[in-house]
C-alpha cells in the first residue's frame, strides 16, 4: 500500500511560476515510477510527466517540456513538479501518481495503481 498527498498548488498569474510536492508514505520501497497527472473541468485526464524512482529518468508531456521541471528527494520519498512560465491553459487540478510495477515509463492513467488527492493549480491572465 502507498498512501500519496500532493500540496502546493494555488492561484497565480500568467509567467508565474510554483512548485507542487507530492509526498508518499507506506510501502515506498515498491515505487519503481511516479508520475503527475492534470484534469481541467469538462477535460480529460492527461499525463503530465513521469520520473523513475531510483534512476530519476524523465519524461513530459510536449506542451510542458521545456517549461516543467520533475524531480524527487528520496530521502524525504516527495516527488515534485517545478512549474515555471505557466499559462492559462495549465489550470488545472493536479494529482501524482505511483506506479508499482516494473514497465517502464508509462504516459497512461492505467498504469499507475496509486493516486493523490489532488492539488489545484489555477493560472489567471
Amino acid at each position: 500500500q502507498v498512501q500519496l498527498v500532493e500540496s502546493g498548488g494555488g492561484l497565480v498569474q500568467a509567467g508565474g511560476s510554483l512548485r507542487l510536492s507530492c509526498a508518499a508514505s507506506g510501502r515506498t520501497s515498491t515505487i519503481y515510477d511516479m508520475g503527475w497527472f492534470r484534469q481541467a473541468p469538462g477535460k480529460e485526464r492527461e499525463f503530465v510527466a513521469v520520473i523513475n524512482w531510483s534512476g530519476g529518468n524523465t519524461y513530459y508531456l510536449d506542451s510542458v517540456r521545456g517549461r516543467f521541471t520533475v524531480s524527487r528527494d528520496l530521502a524525504k520519498n516527495t516527488v515534485y513538479l517545478q512549474m515555471d512560465s505557466l499559462k492559462p491553459a495549465d489550470t488545472a487540478l493536479y494529482y501524482c501518481a505511483a506506479d508499482v510495477k516494473n514497465g517502464g515509463l508509462s504516459t497512461s492513467g492505467r498504469a499507475y495503481a496509486y493516486w493523490g488527492q489532488g492539488t489545484q493549480v489555477t493560472i489567471s491572465s
